[in-house]
């Protein structure tokens, strides 16, 4: 029963109209719903919701992540609206020039929302 329901993801936020204006004028998702305790933006067919709440942006992991074709193009477009891709070196993860590539050949890049949650561009993966 749950398995066919369709689901929205949420992501919290401390600042819902900094946030509103990363997703909708930076990203260029566009609004679905406007409500006074949440908004619901679509894109590729999927909904998701920001909420306010303190606790917002305080996960260091990825809360979302978009599969694109092409990822320099889609990194290339995404700079261009002035978002910062991340650079890490951990074991198991390294970026050069914002992209981890897999042995696979799958490759990936990260940036943060207005409010520091860990968003994902990948391709391949």
């Amino acid at each position: 029963m749950i398995a066919d329901a369709p689901l929205t993801a949420v992501v919290p936020v401390t600042d819902r109209a900094r946030a509103v204006a990363f997703y909708r004028d930076k990203l260029g998702i566009p609004v679905k719903e406007e409500h006074a305790e949440d908004i619901t933006f679509t894109c590729g067919g999927t909904q998701f919701s920001l909420y306010e709440t303190p606790y917002g942006g305080q996960a260091q992991h990825t809360l979302a992540s978009w599969k694109v074709d092409d990822l320099d193009a889609a990194m290339k477009d995404l700079r261009g609206r002035g978002v910062v891709f991340e650079d890490y070196d951990f074991p198991g993860l390294k970026t050069v020039n914002g992209v981890a590539e897999s042995p696979e050949g799958g490759r990936a890049a990260w940036f943060r929302d207005s409010e520091g949650n860990v968003l994902c561009v990948a391709q391949g993966m």
